[in-house]
């Protein structure tokens, strides 16, 4: 069998990777592109023994027909499988099995490939680490070698250190050292090897989930989900009657429900309009599974609606409408889910994606390296000015598609470096926390300068020991407005309660100018690392005032003239927020 170019490419990467290096590596290659090829091929010239690790039963037997294909038969150690053989030179076998049966894996391997690699994490009791573990007992020269379609895990970011791109991953929770190959989805889809999205928003109707708050590092609660659907009336009904219209020109539709609730009341509207469907869960047992899966992959079943279960794994070629009926506050997840429609199969050039939860994510860059602050927000590419990276954030744009704010923190790129040194990251903070004791940049959320390790103080602590002095007053903004008063830029900041507090800039010299820089323009922008516009006059600034962010917390001093600023805070998290018992400031 011969292998496609990209495929060829990815074993030549990861073979030159482990040549010079004992780095822990990642390959991404989308769903569909032949991964279990590239392992197989990877089995076929590596000189010693090699161990192929999965997580479900149906990518185990995938894998092990293609290292049949290209090499010697390997051995199978999966107990859904009912085989448990690590004889052979290579095996393939599931984490869960092999975890459970450590003595059966006490020959050194050389390499272990990991499949789906996204699930691997860094805690010390799960199944993947305690093998890890075991297998560098017998070898700690193990070259560990993981693929995935989706490098990113929500809550922890990137599953790699570095990027040979020159971007830098997640340093501090990444259970691979770098990514040595990724392939992009457009290439595949312009030469054919998979089918074209394509990706539309509810038609008929649409549920509404942009109330919805995703719990920290992780996904929408189903509590949250239910409580949203049932507000939503007929839209189930209406989604599923246009799914049941679009059934007479489709060979297979697969939904991705919201919760077991919301897949159940799908599958009786399904059936009370004639449809042959069935419903997967996570209690759905393993053999009802396998056999609706075969019903399905055989077109006795023209829908398959599940919850949360045919994300991974799952291989039916001639799905072409993928129905998404749930958020998610992944884009893994939802490329995951997209990617169950787009291999290739006879009769089938494209295949129908339809957002009916109004998820918004671009498939052709699924992903950013953080969670997605808001259902607005787009990727935006914001050069470093220190490094000149093509950073890619988190932003929004205006019609034109120009940038009107981005939250990143700090430059992703990667200075220079040889082979022989440890990859460095480009210094560069677009908002950064400023040690009071030596003057150095740090993450916002730091509690310890970097620089000179003294402790940051905490703005809470802060804020509750200025508090508690007289003639003190947190100030919360509300909204901000910019005009101008015979020349002069005068910002004006609103409370809860309309209570105003002003700031005034001349703009008359360049000493005055430089002081409306450092104080307003710069703290104040929304794009910080692009380069400002030069504001000579106030009506300047006043024309552009949507170019500016409005901060959260003011501290202010009484004096004998009024308020004075003594503090301003745009990225605080903290007791205060939401505080509303402070007297407004008087004057």
């Amino acid at each position: 069998m011969q292998l496609r170019d990209y495929q060829q490419q990815a074993v030549a990467a990861a073979i030159g990777h482990f040549k010079q290096s004992t780095q822990s590596a990642v390959m991404v290659l989308p769903t569909g592109a032949g991964k279990s090829l590239v392992l197989a091929e990877l089995a076929r010239v590596a000189r010693g023994r090699v161990l192929i690790l999965t997580h479900v039963k149906e990518l185990v037997a995938q894998n092990a027909e293609k290292v049949g294909l290209l090499t010697t038969a390997g051995s199978i150690f999966a107990a859904g499988l009912k085989q448990k053989d690590s004889a052979a030179k290579t095996v393939i076998a599931s984490v869960q099995s092999a975890a459970r049966n450590l003595a059966q894996f006490s020959q050194a391997f050389s390499l272990l490939i990991i499949d789906e690699c996204h699930r691997v994490s860094l805690t010390e009791g799960s199944q993947y680490q305690q093998l890890f573990s075991h297998l560098r007992q017998q070898n700690p020269q193990l070259k560990v070698l993981g693929l995935t379609a989706t490098p990113y895990r929500l809550g922890t970011g990137w599953i790699y250190q570095s990027h040979y791109h020159g971007r830098v991953g997640s340093t501090e929770h990444a259970p691979f050292e770098r990514c040595i190959f990724e392939l992009p989805l457009r290439p595949l889809i312009s030469k054919g090897y998979l089918a074209k999205p394509v990706l539309l928003d509810g038609l008929s109707a649409q549920y509404d989930f942009s109330s919805l708050q995703p719990l920290s590092g992780m996904d929408y609660s189903e509590q949250q989900i239910e409580s949203v659907l049932g507000k939503m009336g007929r839209a189930t009904k209406l989604i599923t009657g246009q799914l049941c219209q679009l059934a007479a020109g489709k060979q297979g539709i697969i939904i991705f429900a919201a919760t077991v609730r919301h897949a159940e009341e799908i599958l009786g509207l399904l059936k009370t309009e004639g449809q042959q469907a069935a419903l997967l869960t996570a209690t759905t047992s393993h053999k009802e599974r396998d056999q609706l899966i075969t019903a399905f992959k055989a077109k006795q079943l023209k829908f398959l609606v599940n919850v949360a279960v045919l994300t991974t794994g799952f291989d039916a070629p001639h799905v072409d409408l993928i129905a998404i009926m749930r958020p998610t506050a992944s884009v893994s997840l939802f490329q995951q889910m997209v990617g169950r429609g787009l291999r290739s199969a006879p009769d089938k050039t494209q295949c129908l994606i339809i957002d009916y939860a109004a998820n918004g994510y671009d498939l052709f860059y699924p992903e950013v390296g953080s969670p997605r602050p808001s259902s607005k927000s787009v990727p935006v590419q914001v050069p470093c000015p220190e490094c000149g990276f093509a950073n890619t954030f988190w932003g929004l744009v205006d019609n034109d598609g120009d940038i009107i704010e981005h939250y990143g923190r700090r430059c992703q790129g990667l200075l220079e470096h040889t082979a022989s040194t440890a990859p460095e990251q480009c210094h560069y903070r677009f908002r950064a926390r400023i040690c009071p004791d030596c003057g150095g940049e740090n993450d916002i959320a730091a509690r310890a300068c970097q620089h000179c390790q003294s402790q940051l103080i905490d703005p809470d602590k802060r804020l509750k020991e200025v508090l508690n002095k007289q003639h003190h007053h947190l100030f919360r903004c509300q909204q901000m407005f910019l005009s101008e008063q015979q020349g002069v830029l005068q910002v004006q900041y609103l409370d809860n309660d309309g209570n105003p507090f002003y700031r005034h800039f001349k703009l008359d010299t360049a000493a005055q100018r430089r002081a409306l820089y450092a104080l307003f323009v710069h703290p104040h922008s929304r794009t910080p690392g692009l380069k400002p516009k030069n504001y000579q006059t106030a009506s300047e600034l006043v024309a552009d005032q949507h170019k500016f962010r409005m901060p959260q917390l003011i501290l202010l001093k009484k004096q004998a003239k009024g308020w004075q600023q003594l503090d301003i805070f745009f990225d605080y998290r903290g007791r205060y927020q939401n505080q509303q018992d402070f007297m407004p400031p008087a004057g």
